[in-house]
């Protein structure tokens, strides 16, 4: 027995071939024999062949329709499925909006034609088991065009047979008054042309319907291709809740972690930054990448880049309680390999299986040195002014989540001019290669892009950034990408004004003259009143509490910093002094004189700044 085809592609389809009868074996030979009329065993033979090919062609259209993963590959698959095998035309309409999970069901709703396709006509193309969409042209040459809304009114002919879910024929009452109002203008199927509506019901509620329709030169519908029709209505339906879900979810966690990215980044002294941010296919999107660049007292800046492992939204909201307490550790000042230490105490209280990888670098612009300590992260590269890339030996580490493990911590040299970048591992490993072959890729690519701008020259960093992500292939977004950009500009010696005063009652006179002193040689006289007055209230605080000596610093950017430290873990707060306090008044004239003031708490103590616009 031949098998009857179930693809369309060169053959005849399904139901279009006239039944087959099978002749009776002759008893005699020769001319004059003549088979006889087949008999009951041939009859039965020739419709056990027909429920099997339908079977067939049942489980292999159900297949293809559950191998789409989105909403749109999955209507594919129904068209596919069953254009020419089963009908000579079908029509696709779905709610519009689609509903999602438990969302109450309006009434009326919107349905819309999401997909249309046919068997081309003879002598329109060769290959005629194409499929395009119905092209506008008048019966009875073809099938009527469709409206592309149609409103569904309670009560109707077309919410009559939607709400019974079950297919009917085209020539049925119940669908001869509900194919105009699907079709749309009164619109109806042509003359001679079977057709079959499917109701598509998911879980909870119709979401749609589907029209199959055969030309009057091909057998008409049986019944049984009514549960044919039933059952690929079900697979498609189920299948577009399951996809309308998914999106639904992945679109949810995509938003909750790009709302827990920073939305901008700050603008430290000595440093510019830049970022990118690319979710990973469709296929695993939602991930657990997170960056970070957490200024420090001092005029320092944390950097920082982490990749929570696995996609979904527990990774989203991992990648947040990790990222938030990486920020509350950074305000803290601890060493880097103190802040791994603790994030890796952090990540074993969420769970056992709770592990992500995590690189924290300080960089220090007046000593122009950076501190790296590594959790299981690839490691960074530095592009020297000169053109060179270099892939710094950091210590990698285990990721973070292990439990049990030290981080250690390297201090380097971190010249004026260089760019560190920082990455997740969804920039270098793909399914095409691997980790340590992306590391060198990407270090070939910077050292290349440096080369075009000079040896003096730094490439810009917006494009340095944007010509990193253009290394990556076709098949190279397999996962989340962070990527945060350092570059160096430092702040020079000469600049720079540090002092240890002790703390005394003369500590405050003292510390106005060091700073005249410091403005006139940088030509800032304009500043002196000010400045002086806020050190002198800044230092009074200082030495009231202080045990060791009081550290001030004068820095000279584009901005006069000031910046007092003290033993103290006591912030100060400002507070509104009565006329007749003798004191209290210091933080008023800071916040009423300052462009901006602050006041960060220390592992050793405390650090309060100033900032004054310079003159011009």
């Amino acid at each position: 027995m031949t098998e009857q085809p179930t693809s369309h592609e060169g053959r005849q389809p399904l139901a279009a071939r006239p039944q087959e009868r099978t002749r009776p074996r002759a008893e005699a030979t020769g001319p004059s024999a003549v088979p006889g009329p087949p008999g009951p065993t041939q009859e039965l033979t020739g419709t056990a062949r027909r429920e099997g090919d339908r079977l067939r062609f049942v489980g292999a259209a159900t297949r293809r329709i559950a191998r789409g993963i989105d909403l749109d590959e999955i209507v594919l698959g129904l068209c596919r499925a069953t254009v020419p095998t089963f009908s000579d035309a079908i029509l696709v309409y779905l709610r519009d909006p689609l509903p999602v999970g438990d969302e109450r069901p309006v009434s009326p709703f919107v349905l819309r034609l999401r997909r249309t396709d046919r068997l081309r006509l003879a002598g329109e193309d060769a290959d005629l088991g194409a499929t395009v969409p119905i092209p506008v042209i008048d019966p009875p040459n073809d099938l009527t065009p469709a409206a592309e809304l149609c409103e569904v009114r309670s009560g109707g002919a077309l919410s009559e047979v939607l709400r019974g879910v079950r297919p009917v024929f085209g020539d049925s009452a119940a669908a001869r008054a509900a194919l105009p109002e699907l079709l749309g203008d009164g619109r109806t199927v042509p003359g001679g042309h079977r057709a079959i509506l499917a109701p598509l019901r998911g879980r909870r509620r119709v979401i749609g319907a589907a029209v199959f329709l055969r030309r009057p030169d091909r057998p008409a519908f049986e019944p049984n291709d009514l549960l044919v029709a039933a059952q690929l209505a079900t697979h498609t339906a189920l299948g577009i809740d399951k996809a309308v879900l998914y999106g639904r979810e992945a679109y949810i966690a995509d938003e909750l972690q790009r709302t827990m990215l920073p939305d901008s980044l700050p603008q430290p002294t000595g440093v510019r930054l830049a970022s990118r941010y690319l979710p990973a296919a469709e296929t695993a999107r939602v991930g657990g990448d997170w960056y970070d660049a957490i200024p420090l007292p001092g005029s320092r800046v944390a950097l920082v880049v982490g990749d929570v492992m696995g996609h979904s939204m527990t990774s989203a909201a991992i990648m947040g309680q990790l990222r938030t307490t990486a920020q509350t550790l950074a305000g803290l000042d601890l060493p880097p390999q103190e802040v791994l230490h603790h994030l890796d105490e952090q990540a074993q209280r969420l769970g056992t299986d709770r592990m992500a990888t995590c690189l924290y670098a300080v960089y220090d612009p007046v000593a122009h040195r950076i501190t790296i300590a590594n959790a299981g992260h690839p490691p960074p590269i530095l592009l020297h002014l000169g053109g060179r890339a270099e892939v710094l030996r950091v210590p990698p580490g285990a990721p973070i989540g292990v439990g049990g493990v030290d981080f250690e911590a390297v201090e380097l040299d971190a010249p004026a001019g260089a760019t560190l970048l920082l990455y997740t591992d969804g920039l270098v490993e793909s399914r095409l290669r691997d980790v340590w072959t992306g590391i060198e890729q990407l270090r070939e690519r910077l050292a290349a892009t440096a080369q075009l701008t000079g040896p003096d020259h730094s490439p810009p960093l917006e494009a340095l950034c944007d010509d990193v992500l253009d290394m990556l292939g076709p098949g190279d977004r397999d996962d989340d990408i962070a990527l945060l950009a350092a570059r160096f500009d430092g702040i020079a010696p000469s600049d720079v004004a540090y002092w240890f005063l002790d703390p005394e009652d003369a500590a405050p006179g003292r510390a106005r003259r060091l700073a005249r002193r410091a403005l006139a040689r940088w030509g800032l006289e304009e500043l002196s009143d000010s400045v002086e007055l806020l050190v002198s209230e800044v230092v009074t605080n200082a030495v009231r509490y202080a045990e060791r000596p009081v550290t001030l610093r004068l820095l000279r950017t584009d901005v006069l910093r000031c910046e007092v430290g003290d033993d103290s873990p006591q912030l100060p707060r400002q507070r509104r002094a009565r006329d007749t306090d003798e004191g209290g008044r210091g933080l008023f004239l800071v916040n009423r004189l300052a462009r901006r003031w602050g006041a960060t708490r220390l592992s050793t103590g405390k650090v309060v700044w100033f900032e004054l616009p310079t003159p011009g």
